[in-house]
């Protein structure tokens, strides 16, 4: 059998499949981008009243 005719394996891209909504660089997840920790504490004390009220 002659197997150059039959077409070789398709080489991996180093691509992924999708675009991921947060991806690092994006505007929702901007490099360098860190909250401090008192925006954190207040981000999660903020969804644990949302999530008492309803």
């Amino acid at each position: 059998m002659d197997y150059s005719k039959s077409g070789g394996a398709i080489p991996p891209r180093n691509a992924p499949k999708h675009q991921e909504h947060n991806a690092k660089g994006s505007a929702k997840n901007p490099f360098g981008a860190r909250e401090t920790k008192a925006e954190l504490l207040a981000r999660m004390k903020a969804a644990v009243e949302a999530k008492k009220k309803g």
